[in-house]
């Protein structure tokens, strides 16, 4: 059998074994395979050229997934405060402490009139920002 085939097969088997053993280790080994047995096919280089690429192939693969680690992520805005409050419109409750209070939808928060915002209990508010569980709220008329 032609030995750029045995690679391919190789590779093949590893990126197989990768579905089968969860794990991201045998994808980068499977894809040097790959990437060395077509390389094997193309060009039909001695064995020591053959070993250089498989060993260049796999350490940029590894290069990549450590860049790819490294990539900075979105954070998720799912279960945080703002992620559905800002823009939604209440209603501001009678004050029963020093800060003010505010229903939206079924629930109520602590709430801080923008700057130079006046409303009483009772006045529609919306959710201009979120800081910490205090909402940012201005009086809808204003």
């Amino acid at each position: 059998m032609e030995p750029g085939l045995i690679w391919v097969l190789g590779g093949l088997l590893l990126l197989g074994a990768e579905l089968a053993l969860p794990g991201i280790f045998l994808l980068w080994v499977g894809l040097a395979a790959i990437g060395t047995g077509l390389f094997v096919l193309l060009a039909a280089p001695p064995f020591w050229q053959t070993a250089v690429a498989f060993v260049l192939l796999l350490a940029a693969g590894i290069a990549l997934a450590m860049r790819l680690k490294r990539a900075p992520r979105a954070l998720p805005v799912l279960n945080t405060p703002d992620a559905g409050l800002v823009g939604r419109h209440g209603v501001l409750l009678p004050a029963e402490g020093p800060q003010a209070r505010v229903r939206v939808g079924d629930s109520e928060w602590a709430a801080r009139l923008t700057r130079h915002a006046v409303a009483s209990p009772g006045d529609a508010v919306r959710v201009e920002a979120v800081d910490g569980t205090t909402l940012v709220v201005r009086p809808l008329g204003a």
